[in-house]
């Protein structure tokens, strides 16, 4: 099927010398969705889409240097005792929070100076980047990540015992008999939802929409399905109180999600209030 020097493996493509990590393709294909669909919706919004574009250098740069920084937190012990390992390859290790507001501060950084409302800029990327999102998440299932507790349901997912954390290690659940909550697709599936519906909401309520109310929505809408999934985790390693940390960043992304909206809708007259742009 393929040629004699492409080989197919379970975690990539390997061409001669060459190895393409599925993980790394997901990203690229999440990258290159997310910025189809934000360059349409500065379009809609009639915003020079080549924005988009000439952003991603310096939003890339935001978004991997807060997604390392926020993995380095929740593994503080492991890195500690070797500090050399968080700024040295390969960068298996990224949290996505913290790629999240990573980006936000870079598309801050990338507007100063240019008459574009931050608003305005983030509800431009956020479809895109539910999209992406679900996308890039079936790296996790390429490298046996994101699972949840053992189940009996038929789309179950087989875990190598060296990816396994101790509390379901091989000993207790026999790897020929126990497959496991596939948490990476449960997220792909809410979080793509999640950009259709942010698509479908931006254009059918753009007259009633305030710049700043899609981050809102991502807010809210990521914030409830991290919540949720990460009931289904176990092994956490960064946790506060004994609550896991992702836990609560869910928690207070809704809270500011639902109260950001709010007060931009309370202050905003029916005079004063800017719609975000035409619908399509």
């Amino acid at each position: 099927m393929f040629p004699a020097f492409i080989e197919l493996t379970g975690t990539g493509i390997e061409i001669g010398p060459l190895t393409l990590g599925f993980y790394g393709i997901g990203y690229v294909v999440a990258i290159a969705v997310m910025l189809i669909v934000s360059r349409s919706e500065a379009r809609r919004k009639q915003l020079d889409p080549d924005l988009v574009t000439n952003a991603i250098v310096v939003v890339g740069v935001f978004a991997l240097v807060g997604a390392r920084l926020y993995h380095v937190l929740g593994e503080l012990d492991t890195y500690a005792a070797d500090p050399v390992q968080i700024v040295l390859p390969p960068y298996s290790g990224l949290g996505l929070y913290g790629g999240i507001f990573g980006a936000a501060i870079g598309i801050w950084v990338y507007l100063r100076g240019k008459d574009i409302p931050i608003g305005r800029a983030l509800d431009v990327v956020v479809p895109g980047t539910l999209l992406a999102q679900g996308i890039a998440r079936w790296g996790n299932y390429f490298n046996q990540e994101l699972y949840g507790p053992p189940t009996d349901l038929p789309w179950g997912i087989a875990i190598d015992c060296a990816n396994r954390v101790a509390q379901y290690s091989c000993q207790l659940y026999p790897p020929e008999s126990t497959t496991f909550h596939p948490l990476f697709l449960y997220e792909s599936i809410l979080t793509i939802s999640g950009g259709i519906v942010a698509l479908i909401v931006a254009r059918r309520f753009a007259h009633r929409l305030l710049d700043g109310d899609m981050a809102s929505f991502w807010m809210v809408w990521y914030g409830a399905v991290r919540l949720v999934l990460e009931s289904f985790r176990d092994g956490w390693n960064w946790t506060v109180l004994g609550v896991p940390t992702a836990m609560l960043v869910g928690v207070a992304l809704i809270v500011a999600g639902l109260g950001t909206a709010w007060w931009r809708h309370r202050r905003a007259s029916p005079m004063g209030a800017q719609p975000q742009g035409p619908g399509p």
